[in-house]
């Protein structure tokens, strides 16, 4: 056991999970990277059959011309899901979803006015897409496979 695991084992409650902990968090790392990017898919998939449809709602929130705006939208969301859950330019798609949650983060909290209870769901997906656009997809990811990562 390397040192840096024994000080950790060492300041756990019950030490012997320590190496369980080890063993399950790349497992569990990726676990959350496939569900995210899965449901950002599935939240996308049906703005990716109506690429447009968006458009006068980001008008609305002052992003011009709507076309573009809901087009990219809707590429981020589902293709930026596709790539997190595989682990494909990981960072630059969790970037890219984490201003998308940011976004409508504003819209609830400060256009709908409906302040923190509002754009608590946002609030968490954009946490969790940030913290994989400081780590990026790990060791078990296209990433790592192919041997490039942002």
């Amino acid at each position: 056991m390397s040192a840096s695991t024994d000080n950790s084992s060492r300041s756990l409650f019950v030490p012997a999970l320590g190496s369980l902990y080890a063993a399950l968090n790349t497992a569990s790392e990726t676990i959350l990277r496939a569900v995210v990017g899965i449901f950002l898919t599935i939240h996308g998939s049906h703005k990716i059959t109506d690429p447009f449809g968006a458009a006068d709602m980001v008008e609305g929130l002052g992003f011009y011309p709507g076309a573009f705006w809901s087009l990219l939208l809707a590429c981020t969301e589902f293709f930026g899901g596709i790539f997190i859950a595989i682990g494909l330019l990981t960072r630059p798609a969790a970037f890219a979803g984490t201003f998308v949650l940011l976004v409508t983060v504003w819209f609830h909290w400060v256009t709908m006015g409906q302040g923190f209870s509002g754009a608590e769901k946002s609030l968490l997906w954009a946490a969790i897409l940030f913290f994989f656009v400081i780590r990026g997809g790990n060791r078990q990811s296209v990433d790592a496979r192919i041997g490039r990562a942002f």
